[in-house]
């Protein structure tokens, strides 16, 4: 299936659909129907609690819909979605541009900020070799210690083709010399992930890229159980995030709400909500550790954006409160 073709199929979905999976807390033949999406069901949580808020303004919320992070651009911008709590900036600023840019939609407010994103070995690994950057596995003995399919070159755990992170990961395997030496192994990330997890509980080497927020590094402890790889300055760009001293190579991302304009001017309430929700980023990486653990279902994370909530009861409040004062 084409891409084109997957997103006329989501479009005739969402069209079909939509007035059918609607959720409100005051449910009125009136009210607006707001079409959110996400990209990963770890990004749910943020997306519930912001659903939350809408229906407390009185919006009917469709269950959101969970898609490729170019669809959703394209969806927003073609009036097909009205928004997604999941646009990380500045990793998603090809997709922003290249479907209309602030003709066709705006970013509002910052619903998780300062996300981090790099590359991790085990620690193990990291003493035993001294291995502190990335661009050491351009020694071919080096990247052998990563090899998991007998080919000689090091295994990366990546990112799923057409993410954002795919296409910044490929450019570094440019830039620092590493297409001799290292595989970006793409697919399904967290099958990949969970794999890697298995090689360390089995005390094998690992390599591989991650972000938060994530239950990855809840379970995959940076200092503790894997420490992350610097890269050199060079190549980077302007404002790559660090930790431990570290240049990790990406950007800090703010992830925050992308909309869609009309829908935004004629909703000044729901953009002010916008501007306000916000989340941290610990808060998310807790909840995503209990989807690992099991729960799961959209069900589940909905129940846990309703405690998250309830545990900022007064916090969520104002902002529903000031929020009001648009409409």
């Amino acid at each position: 299936m084409t891409k084109t073709t997957l997103f006329h199929c989501f479009t005739t979905l969402v069209l079909t659909l939509g007035l059918v999976g609607c959720r409100s807390s005051s449910p009125s033949s009136q009210t607006v129907v707001v079409r959110p999406a996400y990209g990963t069901l770890e990004e749910l949580f943020q997306t519930e609690i912001v659903n939350l808020g809408l229906e407390e303004l009185g919006y009917n919320v469709i269950a959101g819909s969970e898609l490729e992070y170019d669809i959703i651009h394209e969806a927003i911008a073609s009036h097909y979605l009205d928004f997604t709590a999941s646009h990380w900036q500045p990793l998603h600023n090809n997709y922003f541009q290249n479907n209309g840019g602030t003709e066709t939609m705006e970013r509002v407010g910052v619903v998780v900020a300062d996300a981090r994103q790099g590359y991790l070995i085990d620690q193990e690994t990291a003493q035993r070799y001294n291995i502190t950057s990335l661009t050491q596995l351009q020694d071919p003995q080096l990247a052998q210690v990563f090899d998991t399919d007998g080919d000689g070159k090091a295994n990366l755990v990546g990112c799923n083709p057409g993410w954002g992170c795919a296409e910044e990961i490929e450019k570094h395997l440019d830039a620092y010399n590493l297409r001799e030496t290292v595989e970006h192994d793409q697919g399904n990330y967290f099958a990949l992930i969970e794999t890697a997890i298995d090689r360390y509980e089995e005390g094998q080497p690992i390599l591989y890229y991650t972000w938060t927020p994530l239950w990855v590094s809840e379970v995959l402890r940076p200092q503790e159980d894997v420490t992350w790889l610097a890269v050199s300055s060079d190549n980077t760009g302007e404002n790559t995030a660090t930790v431990e001293g570290k240049n990790l190579g990406f950007a800090a991302n703010q992830i925050g709400v992308l909309a869609n304009r009309d829908f935004l001017e004629e909703h000044p309430d729901a953009k002010r909500w916008f501007e306000l929700v916000n989340v941290p980023l610990a808060d998310v990486s807790q909840q995503n550790l209990r989807m690992k653990q099991g729960e799961n279902t959209p069900e589940q994370i909905r129940q846990h954006a309703a405690e998250w909530v309830q545990e900022n009861q007064q916090q969520f409040n104002s902002w529903v409160e000031e929020a009001q004062l648009r409409q």
